[in-house]
């Protein structure tokens, strides 16, 4: 590697070294056996470590795998330009003209070099019933599978089930299908969990790995988080991120009672429960 090559490399640079893994003759091995499904899974890590990076506030780290990222959209771009579907100026063509159809507010007659005059406001809500109506009819466009007729058919299967469930919610909400105050989502989260209690009563002293065990409880405790996320929705909490920060939480309170034990030479598996949960409290309130 050159130590002493201090350029700033373009964009097109990177398509270039893309063009260069994905050569027949002269590529990358491994570059050359990927497909776009191969490469999936490859595409949600890189978002997940985009987010972890953003969560911790390490803006060098941001930008690192922001890099990893992108190249996650040249490498679908150069498959699709080598099987004719489409190609890196195609994906760019159609996300700008995407977002001037969505921010009509911002672009008038969705021109991109036009403008509003100087002081023509909008309000949050104006711009929310707008984008509604403009997703609704960006959904009737596409084109339905045979048997699609529903409107959650085209929320992805692929999300993370909580923010899965978010998005059929609002989808729901969208269509009348929710509750119109606080209350009965609340009341709803105690029934569930009512429900919940009584089938743990139902089959205490059982093995909870059996079929029939495993099966109710999985249920119920899905309905209890499924409320849990509707509860956020209603209380304007994205789930994820609240639970991100739940996590991150926990880390440092236990992190906390292990280096607190590990001053005393200790570690977990010596201490007892009443003397984490001491070391815990004070993790709390420091």
């Amino acid at each position: 590697m050159n130590q002493t090559d201090d350029r700033t490399y373009s964009l097109e640079d990177l398509r270039y070294l893309m063009r260069r893994l994905r050569d027949p003759e002269t590529g990358c091995p491994w570059d050359l056996k990927q497909s776009f499904e191969s490469i999936v899974p490859h595409t949600l890590e890189e978002a997940y470590e985009v987010a972890d990076a953003i969560e911790r506030g390490q803006r060098e780290e941001i930008k690192d795998e922001l890099g990893d990222l992108l190249f996650q959209v040249i490498f679908y771009s150069q498959l699709g330009q080598e099987e004719g579907s489409f190609g890196f100026e195609d994906i760019v063509d159609n996300i700008v003209k995407k977002l001037l159809r969505r921010h009509p507010h911002v672009f008038p007659e969705g021109e991109l070099a036009r403008s509003f005059p100087k002081g023509t406001e909008f309000s949050e809500e104006e711009v929310k019933s707008q984008w509604e109506r403009i997703k609704a009819a960006e959904r009737a466009l596409k084109p339905k599978a045979a048997k699609a007729n529903s409107v959650l058919d085209d929320i992805p299967k692929v999300l993370p089930a909580m923010s899965r469930a978010e998005k059929l919610q609002k989808r729901a909400a969208q269509h009348g299908f929710d509750w119109q105050s606080l209350p009965p989502v609340i009341a709803k989260l105690k029934e569930e969990i009512a429900e919940l209690e009584s089938e743990i009563a139902r089959f205490e002293g059982q093995d909870l790995r059996a079929a029939e065990p495993h099966a109710r409880l999985m249920d119920e405790m899905g309905d209890v988080l499924f409320c849990c996320v509707n509860l956020a929705r209603f209380l304007k909490v994205n789930p994820d991120e609240a639970m991100r920060s739940t996590n991150q939480k926990f880390i440092k309170r236990l992190q906390y009672v292990e280096q607190e034990l590990a001053t005393q030479g200790r570690c977990l598996e010596d201490a007892s429960l009443e003397e984490m949960d001491a070391l815990w409290e004070q993790a709390k309130t420091r």
